[in-house]
């Protein structure tokens, strides 16, 4: 035990989350929560208040943060923005579509799982020619 490495923390990536009030308390109770220097959180509770050009610009922004790894959004809330949401291309971070309380994960509309499905296909295919 004594020779485990220690967890850097100031290299340590976050996860962000872009959800529904219970969906994102639950996850700040886990330990998700972070607020910079700047007062700048990494989530956005998502209400009936909401615009959609918030949900966009904190898409943007949790996308374009070196310090995040991942970020959850609850698919109903990534259907609001699904165009920036399927032509996000780039692996870190990682974009999860999870499901909410009151709105039920639908496979079919998860682009990420699409994406997966699509490839994997392609490639039983292709070994299938060798």
């Amino acid at each position: 035990m004594a020779n485990r490495p220690q967890i850097r923390t100031a290299a340590s990536a976050l996860i962000s989350m872009i959800a529904d009030e219970d969906t994102v308390v639950g996850f700040l109770l886990a330990g998700v929560g972070n607020v910079d220097l700047r007062r700048k959180t990494n989530y956005l509770i998502v209400d009936s208040k909401t615009t959609k050009k918030q949900i966009e610009d904190a898409f943007k922004e949790f996308t374009s943060r070196e310090d995040i790894a991942i970020v959850l959004i609850s698919q109903y809330v990534a259907n609001r923005i699904r165009f920036l949401v399927d032509s996000y291309n780039k692996p870190i971070p990682a974009i999860l579509e999870i499901p909410s309380k009151d709105h039920p994960y639908d496979p079919a509309q998860d682009s990420v799982l699409s994406r997966v499905k699509n490839l994997v296909s392609v490639e039983s295919v292709a070994s299938d020619r060798r």
